[in-house]
């Protein structure tokens, strides 16, 4: 990691839960992380308790879902911080409903913020790549193992965002293969987290992870050699069937 110490990351949803704990972790390691989230004031909380860490943690309100935003979260990183190194696409919301007969107001929210949010931070953070001459960067999507299994019929809109989130990593690697970019793209795919995600029931009833475990995956992806692309991990918890 020490490659990486006094360069530049992004963490989207960094106010709670994994986003936190990656952002977290990436300031202790050196880097100047810019922390993006609509509860900001989170993150300017979480930056205190870092004061002694290597690196820097920023706050920036974003609604990753919202282009003007994301548009204007990554100027304000560019004019304040130059360039774009490392995104960690974490932002993202589970609803508990039905495609039968669920709100289709939240069908959309989940599919706005999962996959539209993520592409869109990704092109911003590659544009910043590009325009700064940064061809070793690292683009790292939190998906899920829901990204990797049929739907249980629960949560099935939910499955769809993070199979769209398989595709695109393996879709943006491939882009970048044919632009000859030594940009690495890593797709990391949690099992249960305890966080403010999944619906309390399964945290009483099935094993699970915290958030810092997915910080320490993500470390390790960004740790390897730069000729080495970890291109799919998935992190479970012992016991989970």
């Amino acid at each position: 990691m020490e490659r990486w110490s006094g360069r530049v990351a992004v963490v989207t949803g960094a106010s709670v839960g994994i986003g936190a704990s990656i952002a977290a972790e990436l300031t202790k390691k050196g880097l100047k992380v810019v922390g993006l989230a609509r509860r900001s004031e989170k993150i300017e909380e979480l930056s205190k308790t870092l004061d002694s860490a290597k690196g820097k943690l920023y706050a920036v309100k974003c609604d990753v879902s919202n282009e003007s935003e994301v548009k204007e979260a990554f100027k304000w990183v560019k004019d304040n911080l130059g360039v774009v190194d490392v995104l960690v696409n974490n932002a993202a919301v589970l609803y508990d409903n039905s495609i039968i007969d669920g709100p289709t107001e939240e069908l959309k929210k989940m599919l706005d913020l999962n996959v539209l949010g993520l592409s869109m931070c990704t092109k911003e953070a590659l544009q910043v790549m590009k325009e700064k001459g940064v061809d070793d960067g690292h683009i790292i999507h939190i998906n899920s193992v829901a990204g990797h299994m049929p739907s249980p019929g629960r949560f099935t809109m939910y499955f769809a965002t993070k199979h769209a989130v398989t595709a695109l990593t393996e879709g943006l690697r491939r882009e970048l293969v044919q632009q000859k970019s030594k940009i690495r793209v890593t797709s990391v795919s949690p099992g249960l987290v305890k966080s403010e995600m999944p619906p309390e029931d399964f945290l009483k009833n099935y094993p699970y992870l915290n958030p810092e475990d997915i910080a320490d995956a993500v470390l390790y992806a960004l740790g390897v050699p730069p000729h080495v692309q970890v291109h799919e991990l998935t992190v479970v918890p012992v016991g989970q069937y």
